[in-house]
């Protein structure tokens, strides 16, 4: 029997990490009929806290950088989102947070009512998204005690350990960043010497391997573990 599959869901790269993973062919149709692709470019914002929250989004590919405007005027990130993260805010009239491209990013966007509506006609789609959101509350819940250090070998530290659980870093430890110095000193409040630094001293010191650009191996997970606790 032929699939109903969108071609495009069939080809996603992050789809069984997504929301879209744990839906059948009838309901991935629907979600497909509502979204559409957008690209960012590195830098470029999705959407600004206080706006009307119009859409949500299944992140394809790259990084984006969940920030929140604090009482007294500082700008704190919040959290990362990944491949297969869903972002936005149902069910709210504004977004509460800002959401920043630090590499090109694509996305699956949806315009935020007609997910609600289709999630009221697809009882299973809200359930899945619930856990998403969860699970994506519980990594932002993580990472904000990590960027409240003083230290920053303990931020970049940390940085990498997420980085290489979530981009499935290979049995030898070994993956590619998905951000440049640049884009990982913005996520960690440092000056990009500072994290470039760090990131010569721990390859001195046998902690990591740098090979080419982005080519990172964790050769003492335990240690950068210890450095970033």
């Amino acid at each position: 029997m032929p699939s109903d599959l969108p071609p495009r869901c069939a080809a996603c790269v992050a789809r069984g990490m997504a929301l879209c993973g744990g839906l059948g062919e009838r309901e991935l149709a629907a979600l497909h009929r509502i979204g559409r692709r957008r690209r960012l470019s590195a830098g470029q914002a999705l959407g600004w806290a206080g706006d009307p929250a119009t859409s949500c989004a299944n992140l394809v590919s790259g990084v984006l950088k969940v920030s929140r405007m604090e009482t007294d005027g500082r700008v704190q990130i919040v959290g990362l989102l990944y491949p297969g993260d869903f972002v936005g805010t149902l069910f709210a009239e504004r977004s509460v947070d800002t959401i920043t491209a630090l590499s090109d990013a694509d996305l699956c966007v949806y315009p935020r009512q007609t997910l609600e509506e289709l999630l009221v006609r697809h009882p299973a789609t809200g359930r899945l998204l619930l856990r998403r959101t969860l699970a994506t509350l519980a990594e932002a819940r993580r990472w904000m005690p990590m960027l409240a250090r003083a230290r920053a070998e303990a931020r970049v530290a940390a940085l990498l350990i997420d980085l290489a659980r979530r981009c499935d870093a290979d049995a030898q430890g070994g993956f590619q960043l998905p951000l440049s110095r640049g884009a990982m000193a913005e996520a960690l409040g440092l000056a990009v010497e500072t994290v470039s630094r760090n990131m010569t001293a721990f390859q001195d010191e046998g902690l990591i391997a740098i090979s080419g650009l982005r080519g990172v191996r964790l050769i003492a997970p335990i240690r950068l573990t210890a450095i970033a606790s």
